[in-house]
Order: structure tokens, then sequence, then C-alpha cells
């Protein structure tokens, strides 16, 4: 959410900055919505003066027994009070204008995050290699796991449809056991405070992260209210329509921890030294994948639902950047003590996220492909977000100013199975367990392939 002030103060470099997102310019409706909201809240001002004037003009003429004039006043009051739901309406609909159109605009990006229209645009920030020789090429993950007999997306269709999986036995294990990895690694190294939080959350939650309303489509909603209550025959609906109050009301499947980790600090006013605050989750992720017809529908890279570590930070201004830079530091360390070969990409203006000011990605290689793919994005997105859920902090001069959020990837657990998979398989087709997990597999160092 952007505050309409500073456009105001700058105009010319708010438009600048939206022409980097490819965006044309804006502020002047922006203004021009902003000074017809002040008109409407002026004018509903203006009737609550005159009214008030006129109350003790009333009284004057009642004390002078001039009821002439006190008839006509009185029926100036009526005559404004009968304007007034107009006026009201009038201002509400105004505010509701400008913050909407507010809300539809993506985050202004910091002035060193690399121009580009899209992916291509994107710049190598640093690399890792592994210590491991690296795999040119190799099979891919889903032949791996179908000629195991351990990943079957035949009966994932036959439960749920397509871009599910299910996986069992060992690779069951494995893929909880990087969960489990990546959560302690966090918690113990990196001082994340684990939460273990809602995975349906509320329109105004998504709301605060940015989901809503522009990314509607890429969601999955569960709507349970009148309509569902009227559903209900007999002694059940009866018990539902006498549990009052009954609402219509939205629930969302959390397309990432995110959602309910940021929006932990909503609607609060903290203290500078509670920050920061570094939580962490481990939660199955739900994405429709509206946008991704026809893209990566082989295997795992692409799913309605897969389990992800989040990281969320929530932080002073002053040390957004800061948190920026340890945030990536922290989700690189799950690669670096799996050993896996991956770079750090910086997003140009036209790749990152609706709400982020920066992102970096990293991108782990994947032989079977013989590219890199996404397996954590860490994004920092100012006061963006904090404004839109009234996060707010108060610093040494007392006064109540938003915080800084950001959030990242730590990492997406579907993918780090995909990234162990297949660079660890192995010419028989079984797959090394990196030493790391171990401990989690109970002491198993190999997954055996098709016999």
């Amino acid at each position: 959410m952007h505050d309409i002030r500073a456009i105001r103060d700058n105009p010319d470099a708010f438009d600048r900055d939206l022409a980097r997102r490819g965006l044309a310019p804006l502020s002047a409706e922006l203004i021009a919505l902003d000074e017809a909201r002040k008109s409407s809240v002026s004018a509903a001002q203006a009737n609550q003066e005159r009214r008030n004037a006129l109350a003790k003009e009333i009284g004057g003429a009642k004390k002078a027994k001039d009821e002439a004039r006190a008839s006509a006043l009185m029926a100036e009051v009526a005559a404004l009070k009968a304007a007034e739901p107009a006026l009201k309406a009038a201002e509400a609909e105004a505010d509701k204008t400008l913050a909407e159109k507010l809300a539809a605009i993506p985050n202004r990006p910091k002035p060193d995050v690399p121009d580009g229209a899209d992916e291509h645009g994107n710049v190598l920030y640093r690399s890792h290699a592994a210590t491991r020789e690296r795999l040119t090429e190799g099979k891919e993950h889903f032949e791996l796991g179908e000629a195991s007999g351990l990943m079957d997306f035949e009966s994932a269709a036959k439960l749920s449809g397509s871009r599910f999986v299910v996986l069992k036995g060992q690779l069951a294990r494995l893929e909880r056991a990087l969960g489990q990895f990546m959560l302690d690694l966090h918690t113990q190294e990196h001082g994340y405070l684990e939460v273990a939080p809602p995975v349906l959350v509320r329109d105004a939650a998504m709301f605060g992260t940015a989901q809503l309303p522009k990314f509607e489509d890429d969601q999955f909603s569960v709507f349970k209210g009148l309509d569902y209550v009227k559903s209900l025959q007999g002694p059940a609906g009866q018990a539902a329509a006498d549990a009052a109050p009954v609402s219509d009301e939205h629930f969302w499947l959390v397309p990432t921890a995110e959602v309910p980790l940021t929006n932990l600090v909503r609607e609060s006013i903290l203290s500078a030294e509670e920050l920061p605050l570094r939580f962490t989750a481990l939660t199955p992720c739900f994405r429709a994948e509206a946008g991704a017809a026809g893209r990566d529908t082989r295997g795992m890279l692409r799913q309605h639902q897969f389990n992800k570590v989040e990281l969320v930070s929530i932080t002073t201004p002053e040390e957004s950047a800061n948190e920026h830079e340890r945030m990536l530091t922290c989700a690189e360390a799950v690669l670096k003590k799996l050993d896996l070969p991956y770079r750090v990409m910086t997003l140009c203006t036209g790749d990152m996220g609706f709400a982020s000011q920066k992102t970096y990605d990293i991108e782990v290689w994947v032989p079977g492909q013989r590219t890199h793919r996404e397996i954590s994005s860490c994004s920092v997105c100012g006061e963006f977000q904090a404004r839109r859920m009234n996060a707010r902090y108060r610093g040494k001069d007392g006064k109540p100013a938003y915080v800084h959020t950001l959030n990242g990837s730590g990492v997406a657990v579907g993918r780090a199975l995909i990234a162990v998979m297949e660079n660890y398989q192995n010419p028989d087709g079984s797959i090394t367990i990196p030493s790391v997990l171990h401990p989690y597999m109970g002491g198993l160092n190999r997954i055996e392939g098709a016999r």
C-alpha cells in the first residue's frame, strides 16, 4: 500500500518508479482522487459545523422569543440532516475508490534493483559450487521416483487431479527429513522462532500480505457461510442457524506461510526493543497456478499443494536492508549443508513480486533438466505490507511508524527433494542421502532404485 502523502510530495519520483515496473504514470490520477476525497470530507465537516452553529442560533432565537427565526433555522437544520447520509456516503465512496486504486499498485523498486522486462533481465549476484562433482546430466526426479515405485502421480490424479503427487516409503521420509532439518537449522543456528500457524486465513490476512485482491485467481478459497447453513437439513441445519451470528465469509488456504507469519503483527504497535522479530514455519502451501497452464506439467516442480519452510522478519526501516542479506544467507545455508550447487540472482523490476522492493532468487542446479530452478525467493517489502496490516512500532522519538517486513523461502521442501534426488542420483537409479540428513533418516544413507 502506498502513502498518498509521499506521492503528493514527489509525484515525478513515484511515476519514475512505476515506469521501471512497466506501468504508466498514475500520480496525477491518484492526486485527483485524493482531492475528491478531501472535498467530500470537507463537505461533510462543513455540514456538521453549520448544524453546530445553527444549534446556538436556535437557542438565541428562542431566548429572544423570535419564533419565526427559530422556525426558519430549524428548517435549515432539517435540510442539513437530510443531506448528511448522502455526504457520508460520498465520503466513504471517495475513501474506498482511492484505497482500492492504491492497493492495486505494486511496490516501488529500490534504486539498486536492475531494470528489465522479465527474467532475462535478472542479474547474477553470486554462485556456489558443491564440494561434490557436479552432474551435468541425468534422469529427472519423476523418472527416478516412478521407477522406484515411491513417487505416484497416477494415484494422486485419481484422488485430486493433476499437479498432485503421492510420495511413499523412503521418499516420503526423505521429504519429511528435509523439512525437519530446515526447521532445526533456522531455529537452532539462525535464531528464528518456530511457529505452527493456521493454514486457513481470512480476507484481511491475505490483503495484508498483498495476495488479495490482485491475485485472487491464484488462490484456493473455502467458503462457509449462509449458503452452507441453508443447505443443511434437519437438526444440524437448525442448530447451525441458531448459532448466531452466522455470516458469509471467505477463508483462504495459504499460498505460503508468509501470510499468517507476517500477519502476527497486524494491527499492533511494537516497541523498538522487540525488533527484529524472526519467525519460521513448515506448512503445506496451496496455489491454483492459474497462470501456469502448460508449464512444468510433469513431476513435482509446480504443484497445487506442497510443503515449504518460510522465513519472515519484522524489523525497523534502518535495519531492513541488512536483514535482507541475513535472510538470504540463512536460506543459502540450507543448500550449502545439503552440498547442492546453486546461484543467487537479483531479480529485475519486471520479474520481482508485487509486494517486493527487492528480491533475491536462489536457483538450484537440477541436472535432469540441465538448468537452474528457483528454490527460494527472499524479498524485502519495506512498509508496503505493514501499511495494509497497520503494523507499527514506536521508535526512539515515541511516535508510531510502520515496520518493515521481509519474507523468504527457507526453502521449498518439494524442490529441495527434487534437487537432492537429481544431484545425488547414481547410475543404478538409487539416490545417495546427503550426510546432514542421516540423523533424520534413522541412519539410512541410500534410497534404492528400481529392482
